[in-house]
Parts: C-alpha cells; sequence; structure tokens
C-alpha cells in the first residue's frame, strides 16, 4: 500500500502542457503502450477497419492534417478500449502530380520538356528524395498530437508490391473491358503537359474574370451579313470550325450601321444593351434556314488552305467540310446570341459534333481536327508575330485588339465565372482541349458506384446525396492516363505488328513468364549503381525498356508512354497496403480488413480518394471477382468503407480559409511547443510611415492577435546572436504579415538586418531567410496550449464537418471550457484526499477494474441509494455521460460527445464540488466526507477514461496518478489499456437529473438577473419568486429549496402558478411583422388582434416549452415560432426578473439593514480569501487577522468574527488594532465603508 501521507502526487499550479504531455510521451514509449495496446487486443473476434489516407511528406504538416488526425485517431482509440482489434497501417502517398511540381518548382524547370533535358532517370530519383523530405517532421507531428498509427508497417504507394497490387486492378479492368483508350475533350493542364480526371478539375475552381466577345462572321456569299457569336476564350477562335443553332429557335437579320447581323430573335434586347446602340430587325428567319451557310472564320489560319475542303457523305452528297452553320441541341438562350462558336478542338460539346458529323462522312480520315493551339498551351507558329509561342490566354487581349482592327468584333466586356485550375499547381489555368487518352468507363457500372454510395453511412448526411451523390449522378469515364513521368507506369503494352493486340499483364512475374530478361535494363542499371531501389524497376525510365512478345501473333510488344492518375493509386490502398493478390499472405491480410469500418478525411476528398476508394472497389471487386479471388465472404455493398466523417477546413478567426501564403495561418507548433513565430526584419524605410523605437518591435496587427497578444505586451526577441532580447511588441494595421520593425540599435544587438526583399518577402519565405535576415518573436509568459487542447479544439469547436475558425485564442478557450476545468477539480482532489488520508487501495491491495462493481468493496463505500442527495445526482449525471457518449461515438457523432463532456464536467466543477466544499473542508472523516471523496475519485477516473480516446495525455496523467499510484501492479499500465467504462444502470436516476436541472437552470436564470441589474451575487436578498414553466415539477422543486436559497443568497423561494406574479412581472408581446407579412399576408390583422386577447404569459410559457406557439383565427390555426414572436419578461419597481425555457424568476430586490450587514460581512471574508490566496498559503495553513474599519464595520464583524475565523481558519481574529506585526496590510472601502485589514501567517 502507498504511503498514506501522500498516495497522490500534487497537481502543478503552473499549467505547462507541452511539458506534462513530454512526460506521458516519454512514459509511452518506454513502455511501448500503443504496441501492447494492439497485443491486448490481437486476439479479439471483433476487428475494427480503419483505413488511413496517405499524406504526401514532401510539404510540411498544416493544421488541417492536424484536423484529419485527430478525428482519425478518436475511433481507434474508442474502439481499442471496447475490446476490438484495431490494427492502425500508416501510409505515404508518392506519386504524382503533386511531387512532380515540387520537384519541377525545386529544380527551376518550367515545364515537361525541361524534364526531359534534365534526365528521367536523375528526375526520379529527385521525386523519391521529395516524398521523404519532411518525413522527420510529420512523425513528429503524429508523434506530438499522439495519433497512434503504425509507421515502421506503413505502406508506400511507390513500391513494387503496391505498383504490382494496381497493376492487377487495372489488368482486372482491362479484362472487363473497362479499360480503353480514345480521343476525347479533356480538362488539359498545359504547363504540365497532361490531362486532369474530372474529380481533380473539381477540386481547384476558382472565381475570375475573363474576356467576353461578340464576334461578326461575314457570309461567305454576302460578306455584307454576319453571323453574331458569342464567347469567353477568345483563344480559342483561331481553331473555329462550325457555328450551331437550334432548328426551332427564331433569328432576326438586324442593321448594325453599314452591316447587318444575324443573332438569336429572343437575345436581341440583351445584345441592343451591351452595345449601347438599336438594333433595327430586317427579317425573320428559323434556325433550319441558317443551316448549311458558309461564313470566313474570324482568323485565316486555317481558312486559305481548307476553304474549298469538301467533304463526301455517305449519303452521296457533297458539302464544305468547314466553316458553315450546323444544327446542334446544346445551343441555349441563356447567355450570347443563339449561335454558338464551335471549335471542336476544345469544347466537349464541340468535339461531339464534329465527330458526329465525322460518322456521316465517307472521308472522315480526310478530314483534320483544325487546332491553333500547340499541348503546351502556345499558338503555333501560324499565328504570326505577337502571338505565336504565346500562352493562350496571355494572347486574348491581342487577339481581341486583332478583331477591333478588322471590324469583326461588335462589342468586348468582362464576364465573372467560375473557372478551373490546376489541383496541385493553383496560378494554372486548364484548358479544355482533344486529346488521346486511356480512360476506365466508369459510366458503364454508375448505377452500381450509386447503390454503393447510398449504403454508405455519410457524416454529415446531406453528402450522399448531395456533393457526392451529385457528382456521381454527373460522371463521366476517368481520365486515367497522364503524359508525365513519375506515377505508376500504365501497363499496357501494344503491339508493334498489330495495334489492336493490347496485353495488360498484372505483375513483374506475368512478364517475365513472356521474356525472362524483359528487365534487363533495370538490372544492368542496378549493377552499375547498387544503391538503385529494387522498386523502381516498375517504374520509368526503366519499365519502357520491356518487351516481350505478343501473346496473339509473336510480335514485340512496346509499353504505351503514360503513367496513370495517382488518385487510382490511392482508390487502390485497401488491397494495395498488402500487395495483394501477389505477395504470400496477402488475400488472408486483405480478406480480414475489407470493407473498412470507417475513414475520414477533408470534404475535397468527396472527388478525390472518397471517389476513387468507392469507384475502384465498385469496378472491380463485382461479385464474381470476389469469389474468384477467394474472399471468405461476398461483400455486399456498401465497400470499400462502411462509414465516412467528412471534414471541413480549417479557418482562420475571421472564417477565410488558412493558408501559408497569405500568412492567416497558425502554424502546429504554436500550439504544440512554444508560442512563437519568425519574422522578416525591416526599417523605417519599409514601414509604411511607421517610426521604430528602440526597446519596441512593431508586427500587423493581425500576427499579434495570432500571437494571442495584446499591444504593449512584453515578449522575447532572439536573432542571429544567442542572446534573446525584452521588446515590447506593438501592433499596426499598416504592416503586411509576418515582417517586424526594428530599430537601428536593437538591429545591431540582435545580430540582424534589414534583407534584401524588405517587407516585400511572402510569408511563406520568411522561416527559410538566413537567420541574419529574421528574428523569432516568443511569449515566454504563457505556454502554448499543447496537443491535448488542440485535439480538443477540433472536437468541441464545431461539427466537424463545419469549416472551423482556428486560431491560438480559440484553442486556448475551448481549453478552459474543459480540460482546464477538469484539471482544476483533480488538483483539488488530490489536495483534499492527501490532507484527510483519502486511500483508495485500503482494504483491496490489489484491486482490479474501475466500474461499479469494483468500486463496491472500497473501504466504507456506501451504496448509491445510501449517498446524499449531491452524489447520487452526480453519479446518475457520471453514468447518464458513459450511456450518452459511447453512444455519440458509436454513431461517429464527434461533436455531440464532446459537448457531453463538457456538461458532465461542468456539473462536476460549477456544481457538485462548489456545494460540496465544506464536506471537504469539514472536519474529521465522517461517512459523509468518504462518501463524497468516494463520489469524486469515481467521477475522476471515469472520466479519465471517457476521455482517454479525445484527450489521451492528460487522461493518462490522471489515471497515472490516481489509479496506479494506489495499485501500481494490479491495474493496466495505461489508461489505454483499460477497458471503456460500463454503463452503472444502479446509478440512474433520470428523475432526479430532471430536477437538478431545473434547479441549475433557476440558478443560472436567477444569477443571470442579478448581472444584468447589477445585483452583487455576495448581497443578500429577501427573496425569490420562481414561475416553473412545467408545472409539474413545482412540489419536486421544493426539496431544493435551501440549495437555491444557497446559490442565489436569498433568504426565501417562493414557487409562483402562472398568473400568481402579480404586478410584480410583466409579460410583453413583441410580434415581427416583417416575419409574419409575408406569411400571413392578409391574416396579419387577425394575428395581432387574437394576440392582444392573449395570456402573454400562458403563451411565453408555450413557446418556451414547445418552440411555437398555436394562435385560433377565423380563418384556422395558425403556428408561430420564436422568430416571428418574442415575449419579453420586465420586472416592476423593487423586482428585477427574466425568464428561460425553465421558467420566470423574480428577485426581490429592496434591502433593509439587516440585508446589507450580511452584505458587508460576506465582502469581507471575500477579501480574506483573496488576501489567503496571494500569500499562497498551503490550505491548511492559520492566519491571524486585524481588521479595522467604520463604526458599521467593526459592529459586524464583531458579531461574525467567530464565523469568518473558521472559514479562513485563523486562528487569532482582531476587530480594531493589531497585536502583531503585519506580513501584509490592505486598505479598502466597501460600499463606502473603510476598512483596513492586516494579516500574519500563524507559526506553526
Amino acid at each position: 500500500m502507498a504511503d498514506r501521507k501522500n498516495i497522490f502526487d500534487v497537481v502543478r499550479t503552473e499549467i505547462d502542457c507541452p511539458r506534462d504531455e513530454a512526460a506521458i510521451l516519454s512514459f509511452w514509449k518506454e513502455h511501448d503502450i500503443f504496441q501492447k495496446t494492439l497485443d491486448a487486443r490481437a486476439e479479439s473476434p471483433r476487428t475494427f477497419v480503419f483505413y488511413e489516407g496517405p499524406p504526401t511528406a514532401n510539404g510540411m504538416p498544416h493544421n488541417g492534417h492536424v484536423l484529419t488526425r485527430v478525428i482519425k485517431d478518436l475511433f481507434p482509440r474508442f474502439k481499442t478500449m471496447q475490446g476490438w482489434n484495431v490494427p492502425r497501417k500508416a501510409g505515404w502517398d508518392t506519386h504524382g502530380l503533386p511531387v512532380e511540381v515540387e520537384v519541377s518548382k525545386e529544380l527551376r524547370i518550367p515545364d515537361k520538356a525541361g524534364i526531359e533535358a534534365y534526365g528521367i532517370e536523375p528526375f526520379t530519383q529527385k521525386c523519391i528524395e521529395s516524398v521523404f523530405r519532411y518525413t522527420s517532421e510529420w512523425e513528429t507531428l503524429t508523434e506530438k498530437i499522439g495519433f497512434w498509427v503504425d509507421l515502421e508497417q506503413a505502406y508506400v504507394t511507390y513500391h513494387k508490391s503496391y505498383v504490382e497490387s494496381v497493376w492487377w486492378a487495372l489488368s482486372n479492368l482491362f479484362d472487363k473491358g473497362l479499360l480503353y483508350q480514345g480521343h476525347k475533350v479533356v480538362w488539359w493542364w498545359a504547363q504540365g503537359g497532361t490531362a486532369l480526371s474530372s474529380h481533380e478539375v473539381g477540386q481547384g475552381w476558382k472565381t475570375v474574370d475573363d474576356p467576353s466577345v461578340f464576334v461578326r462572321l461575314p457570309l461567305r456569299d454576302d460578306p455584307s451579313t454576319s453571323l453574331v457569336v458569342w464567347t469567353t476564350t477568345p483563344w480559342t477562335l483561331p481553331s473555329n470550325v462550325y457555328v450551331a443553332v437550334d432548328l426551332s429557335f427564331d433569328y432576326v437579320i438586324v442593321r448594325d450601321g453599314e452591316h447587318k447581323l444575324i443573332v438569336a430573335a429572343e437575345l436581341r434586347e440583351r445584345l441592343e444593351t451591351s452595345i449601347k446602340r438599336p438594333l433595327e430587325v430586317l427579317e425573320t428567319k428559323k434556325g433550319k434556314d441558317l443551316v448549311g451557310l458558309s461564313y470566313i472564320p474570324p482568323f485565316d489560319i486555317f481558312y486559305s488552305e481548307y476553304k474549298d475542303l469538301e467533304a463526301k457523305g455517305k449519303d452521296g452528297t457533297t458539302r464544305l467540310a468547314f466553316w458553315r452553320v450546323e444544327p446542334a441541341s446544346f445551343v441555349t438562350l441563356d447567355t450570347g446570341t443563339g449561335l454558338v462558336h464551335v471549335a471542336p478542338a476544345f469544347g466537349e460539346d464541340d468535339h461531339a459534333l464534329h465527330r458526329s458529323l465525322l460518322d456521316t462522312y465517307e472521308n472522315p480520315s480526310s478530314i483534320p481536327l483544325l487546332c491553333a493551339i500547340e499541348p503546351d498551351g502556345k499558338f503555333i507558329d501560324a499565328m504570326g508575330e505577337g502571338v505565336a509561342k504565346r500562352w493562350v490566354k496571355d494572347a486574348d487581349a491581342d487577339l481581341i485588339k486583332a478583331l477591333d482592327r478588322r471590324g469583326l468584333l461588335v462589342h468586348a466586356e468582362t464576364y465573372r465565372h467560375d473557372y478551373p485550375f490546376c489541383w496541385r499547381s493553383d496560378d494554372d489555368p486548364l484548358i479544355q482541349m482533344a486529346r488521346p487518352a486511356w480512360y476506365i468507363r466508369t459510366t458503364r457500372e454508375i448505377d452500381k458506384a450509386k447503390a454503393n454510395n447510398r449504403n454508405i453511412h455519410w457524416i454529415p448526411d446531406h453528402i450522399k446525396e448531395g456533393r457526392f451523390g451529385d457528382f456521381l449522378e454527373h460522371n463521366v469515364d476517368w481520365a486515367l492516363s497522364r503524359e508525365r513521368y513519375w506515377g505508376t507506369p500504365l501497363n499496357v503494352w501494344v503491339c508493334s505488328q498489330d495495334p489492336e493486340h493490347k496485353h495488360a499483364p498484372d505483375s513483374v512475374a506475368a512478364i517475365e513468364k513472356l521474356n525472362p530478361h524483359a528487365f534487363e535494363a533495370f538490372h544492368a542499371a542496378k549493377q552499375k549503381d547498387p544503391s538503385l531501389s529494387d522498386h523502381l524497376m516498375v517504374h520509368k525510365p526503366w519499365v519502357d525498356n520491356v518487351v516481350f512478345p505478343c501473346p496473339s501473333c509473336g510480335a514485340p510488344m512496346h509499353r504505351v508512354p503514360e503513367v496513370i492518375d495517382c488518385w487510382f493509386d490511392s482508390g487502390c490502398m485497401p488491397f494495395a497496403q498488402w500487395g495483394f493478390p501477389h505477395v504470400p499472405g496477402s488475400l488472408a491480410r486483405f480478406d480480414h480488413s475489407f470493407p473498412a469500418d470507417f475513414i475520414s478525411e477533408a470534404i475535397d476528398q468527396t472527388r478525390g480518394w472518397f471517389y476513387s476508394l468507392l469507384m475502384v472497389s465498385t469496378l472491380v471487386f463485382d461479385e464474381s471477382t470476389q469469389k474468384q479471388m477467394g474472399l471468405t465472404r461476398v461483400r455486399p455493398v456498401p465497400h470499400p468503407y462502411k462509414a465516412c466523417i467528412v471534414l471541413g477546413h480549417t479557418c482562420d478567426k475571421d472564417g477565410k480559409k488558412e493558408s501559408k501564403s497569405k500568412g492567416n495561418y497558425t502554424p502546429p507548433e504554436v500550439i504544440l511547443d512554444r508560442v512563437c513565430m519568425d519574422f522578416a526584419v525591416i526599417d523605417d524605410a519599409a514601414s509604411r510611415g511607421l517610426q521604430s523605437k528602440e526597446g519596441e518591435a512593431w508586427i500587423a496587427t493581425a500576427d499579434l492577435e495570432g500571437l494571442d497578444l495584446t499591444d504593449g505586451a512584453t515578449v522575447s526577441v532572439s536573432g542571429s546572436s544567442d542572446e534573446a532580447r525584452p521588446f515590447v511588441l506593438r501592433g499596426s494595421r499598416k504592416l503586411p504579415r509576418r515582417v517586424v520593425l526594428l530599430h537601428e540599435a536593437d538591429r545591431n544587438a540582435l545580430g540582424v538586418e534589414v534583407g534584401p526583399l524588405g517587407a516585400n518577402v511572402m510569408v511563406v519565405e520568411v522561416p527559410r531567410l538566413d537567420r541574419k535576415y529574421r528574428v523569432t518573436i516568443e511569449d515566454t509568459q504563457t505556454p502554448s496550449p499543447g496537443a491535448d487542447a488542440f485535439r480538443w479544439f477540433f472536437y468541441a469547436s464545431s461539427p466537424p464537418w463545419t469549416n472551423t475558425r482556428h486560431s491560438l485564442s480559440n484553442v486556448r478557450s475551448a481549453q478552459k471550457e474543459f480540460q482546464i476545468k477538469l484539471r482544476n477539480v483533480y488538483s483539488f482532489f488530490t489536495i483534499y484526499a492527501n490532507i484527510d488520508g483519502f486511500d483508495p487501495s485500503e482494504g483491496i491491495a490489489e484491486w482490479q477494474g474501475l466500474d461499479a462493481a469494483a468500486l463496491a468493496s472500497g473501504k466504507a463505500v456506501s451504496a448509491i441509494k445510501d449517498r446524499p442527495l449531491l452524489d447520487r445526482w452526480m453519479l446518475s449525471e457520471l453514468a447518464l455521460t458513459v450511456r450518452d457518449v459511447t453512444s455519440h461515438l458509436e454513431a461517429y457523432r464527434v461533436h455531440e460527445s464532446a459537448l457531453r463532456l463538457i456538461d458532465c464536467v461542468d456539473a462536476l466543477s460549477n456544481w457538485y464540488v462548489r456545494r460540496s466544499r465544506e464536506r471537504f473542508w469539514a472536519a474529521g472523516f465522517s461517512q459523509d466526507k468518504r462518501d463524497a471523496y468516494w463520489t469524486l475519485y469515481t467521477s475522476l477516473t471515469t472520466l479519465a477514461r471517457l476521455c482517454a480516446p479525445f484527450i489521451p495525455f492528460f487522461a493518462e496523467e490522471i489515471y497515472q496518478n490516481l489509479v496506479r499510484r494506489p495499485w501500481p501492479a494490479s491495474q493496466p499500465l495505461s489508461v489505454h489499456l483499460c477497458q471503456w467504462p460500463e454503463l452503472d444502470e444502479k446509478a440512474v436516476d433520470e428523475a432526479l437529473s430532471v430536477e437538478m436541472k431545473a434547479v441549475r437552470d433557476i440558478v443560472s436564470l436567477g444569477l443571470q438577473v442579478r448581472t444584468n441589474n447589477r445585483l452583487k451575487v455576495r448581497q443578500p436578498l429577501r427573496s425569490v419568486d420562481v414561475v416553473l414553466a412545467n408545472r409539474a415539477l413545482k412540489d419536486r422543486m421544493k426539496a431544493y429549496e435551501s440549495l437555491i436559497r444557497s446559490e442565489l443568497n436569498v433568504h426565501e423561494v417562493h414557487w409562483l402558478d402562472p398568473g400568481q406574479e402579480g404586478k410584480e412581472v410583466v409579460y410583453k408581446l413583441k410580434p415581427n411583422f416583417r416575419a409574419l407579412g409575408p406569411k400571413l399576408g392578409k391574416r396579419v390583422q387577425e394575428a395581432k388582434t387574437a394576440l392582444a386577447k392573449a395570456d402573454a404569459g400562458e403563451l411565453r410559457t408555450r413557446l418556451v416549452t414547445d418552440g411555437k406557439i398555436v394562435l385560433d383565427l377565423p380563418a384556422g390555426a395558425i403556428e408561430l415560432g420564436p422568430e416571428e414572436i418574442e415575449i419579453s419578461v420586465e420586472a416592476a419597481e423593487g423586482f428585477a426578473a427574466a425568464g428561460a425555457a425553465v421558467g420566470v424568476v423574480a428577485l426581490h430586490t429592496t434591502l433593509d439593514d439587516a440585508l446589507i450587514d450580511e452584505g458587508l460581512e460576506r465582502e469581507c471574508l471575500s477579501r480574506l480569501q483573496a488576501i489567503r490566496k496571494e500569500l499562497n498559503l498551503p490550505y491548511t495553513a492559520r492566519i491571524r487577522v486585524a481588521i479595522d474599519g467604520s463604526k458599521r464595520l467593526r459592529r459586524i464583524l464583531a458579531e461574525a468574527k467567530t464565523r469568518l475565523a473558521q472559514e479562513v481558519l485563523a486562528s487569532e481574529f482582531l476587530v480594531g488594532q493589531a497585536t502583531f506585526e503585519p506580513e501584509t496590510t490592505k486598505e479598502a472601502s466597501i460600499d463606502g465603508e473603510p476598512i483596513v485589514i492586516r494579516v500574519l501567517r500563524a507559526s506553526e
């Protein structure tokens, strides 16, 4: 048994969570706690499957990654404590555009040609280096926030086993006829030289201003008459081929000066408004009458060569191949002119029209696809000087000028709309372009994908048919191939003799079966450079040398050059993480872990990982494949995941998405480690009018707020020298983010100077600046909140699918609301348990378990039914919290579970402990005191387990102190090895919970009345009148009168029925006619009359209890809600009142001399307690007190000194002059009464 005198460690008074969490982290490492939690549940018959969406470690982790990781960590911890086996395999995403973009930036390579000039092999090596550049930072963050995931056994997407699994899936699709090559219009990232899939395009839309032009196209046979087309992409006009019309629309020929124009009749007036001149109608025609007209294109790039090219129809007719009017169903009257400019090289509808026409020709191969753009997005040489070789969007302005010079521009303006940009290079706009590519025929199986989606438990539910369902509804075939270098090579080989012969081997072994020497090129490279990773044998450029004989004809087969969309890699993760089906044992591991019970990522993954997972699984693992591959049971939908929490974005305190480039971003280390940031140094020349002053550091106001500091705070500033100096911190809205204005003398002292970019430095560049150009500003007075606070913020601040307003101050606020409050209760317990020698292990030295049955065997443990009312209520609340938190977590309701824990800790702190303090302070060790200790001990140890998945560090601290110290051998080594708390049905008392909630609500409302009317709580009042909304509670509430009197500091409580308030309370009806008008129309007057006659008090009761009231009007009853009618509570003179859902509370505010004397006594007690705190006295320390003051105060104190001495532990309490030399003297005035307090700590 532990030493009774110090059974528990006393909680430190100073709060430093990063320090405490580091100690817990060391304990976990020393004892390998994570692995022990896995081992302890390894043989469980129940497995909870979690898939980790792998990050790419070529960039630093940010707050959004913290959000995803703490949500992912919560449920595996919870299910582990419930007894489930929860493997947690980590992963690293290593392929694709994110990696290539970063490497290209680093090497300053602008395009694909630069990569090829650099060399594919060295570029590949650079990509591998890049993907693991920040691995240590990721692992450190993962460890610090307590995200338990198996990093040692992580899957890596470029590894050979993973790539071969992806190949197997593609081979499966190829054999099913779902993988094909086509020539389609795709969204093209010209700078990167590759197509993007629809889900990638969906992640990069921005609102932009583009040119909008109306262009005149003269008819070939009548140049005085022109077709007018409209476009927001002037750069596509040189590639114009057709003009499309709708056969049924009316079109008008109008006069515009010397020209005649043809536009849709319905859009003529809109065009008049735009060009600000009238258009006289000369003639009206149907669209069918325009079909076949030939016109002159706006630019003569191809016209001279192809103007007379004819297409021979299969029906025997001949027509001009280009520049004629064609009918099309996609023409609308929403915008433009009703005549659509068609450039088949760029638009999906345009290309489809062109293909449909080619299908009617006998000679389609002789009709070229006219395109004035190179794959790099630049114009061909034929465009001429000024435009040739220019990026298309950069040339728009010059193209418009050229049209204007030639008299073809009817009107130009700016058009604001949404436009896609590359998701990994967000300054690069995409263009639509017809390209050959490989596709997955997702549209063929889309109904199966929709059925799969309908069975997934989405959190929030609206994602199912909303963002995700809508994406499936508009599904297009997956553009799979990428004309890039670093990615899984597309495993399709084409026969050199017959291109129709294609083969998709599913592994290296399958290839070597056809040609045992297929990988000789790689083996030669490996012999030359032994450091070359074996995993690279399946990568470019080595795999491009793999040749094998065609299984159909024996001719050599060569691989197609493309790699695949890295999102397909990600979608293969459920089986590829095990190397299925090639790696021995992978079948059993995959079979055991498919589908996932739970996944979670940010909302943009609805068009990323969530989509790729679902689509790959739907297409690959149909019932036939599941049986064929030997899975032990056929999985019905949903697969590959059953539940998915969709997360919102982390935003700044103003609700704007956090951005490193914009600087509205609090680095994770500020929350986790130290409150400090780096700033680039500037001087007065770049200060925008500010004047530096020695000893002061000026930063942007937003950065001041980001550090949770106020103007004038003292901070520590360090530069290139080792010495840190104190500075006064100032904030200014004139300064940009992450720069600091320092006086020249201070710059010299810190060993820093102004950098070459001055105030123009980009925020993201500041941490990378040479140390002589930047300083670190640190708040050394207040520690960072730490990992638990970071985690808790994301759980408790808002539902996880909403955008979270993240800042240091918001994290601290959430921490105070829960963790600090719980810490204070825990601290209170350890202090007084040590003072009284409360030892839970007394009599049960080998105690195991923490639930009710185990606790019942403790020394002098009363049955719950025999404990005082407050104890019974607290244990009931605790049991209900166990029930509710368990229920919420089972349903993946993160926010609701956090709010329930907040309620419980608030009840424990602000009600149970506060109301029970005198029980703990009482002399001796009565059964009542033991009951209080056991109730508080049970609450804290239960909460430690309930909180363990949420705040694992602090939960561990509580557990180690309160459980492991009394039982170092018999109890589990860690709270995370404990069982999840069981619901103690015997403790649940629903009626008591309802009653105590009403009591707390009454007290809260009464205290609100005091605050609103500036009635100090320490000033007693004669009485309070309470009108309960729920009349059935009235008789039950009388048992709690003494509690309510004490809390509200009143002498009497009067329970009134509605209508008994008399004149002390008046209810005022305030209808919101702005809301009622549209709802009721002419019936508003009837409602007004009915409300005037109604009992406002009765209406108020119904409104707060039912959330609505029903009014009977002549034409029928109507319902009104709180947004349509307000019923306020007003008090008469001598009273103060307010109403809420619980009812109405009215305080009698008239004071007599006796009440005033009581208030003065309480004020004196408050000041004495404050002095004890200032002296930092031990809780049991005695003091000597002498108080002098006005005649009235001396009289009051003389009568109360015995009570006061007992309250403040005074061994001597004098009224008048002191007979001792005081340690501290306080002079003050209490409500105009002068007072002098002298205190000396008493000798032991």
